[in-house]
């Protein structure tokens, strides 16, 4: 992707917490290099990945799921840190986890308070990952 040209399939975040999944660039037509940044007012982190299109194809069916207001576990095949969107946690918000299990083994996890429509700006995003030319 050219410099400056930020595309994002995921952005989550309020004043204090975020989870974003930025796209760096497509490989090839079956593949999407990317990374997910979670920032906090603890800590941050930053984890490559790579996108396939089944895990765009999941990240729809997870949408569907988060507008009926169920949890959502994303990336579950291990090639990529999982992705939990929790409700019903201990805070009044979403809990979301990202967690390395086969690279480090380190997860983080950031409540997030999101506005309302959030889930459509998600569909949004995805559409315009969707529609990223091949390399």
């Amino acid at each position: 992707m050219a410099e400056g040209m930020a595309l994002e399939l995921i952005h989550l975040a309020d004043h204090e917490n975020s989870v974003v999944i930025r796209v760096l660039g497509r490989r090839d037509p079956d593949e999407i290099d990317a990374e997910v940044v979670i920032t906090s007012t603890f800590c941050n982190g930053r984890l490559r990945l790579r996108l396939a299109p089944k895990d765009l194809d999941d990240w729809a069916k997870a949408l569907d799921d988060l507008a009926a207001g169920r949890s959502v576990c994303w990336m579950t095949d291990l090639r990529n840190p999982e992705i939990n969107i929790e409700f019903n946690t201990q805070f009044s918000v979403p809990l979301i986890t990202v967690e390395d299990v086969q690279g480090s083994g380190t997860a983080m996890a950031v409540p997030v308070d999101l506005p309302d429509g959030w889930v459509e700006e998600q569909r949004g995003r995805l559409e315009r990952v969707h529609q990223l030319p091949p390399a």
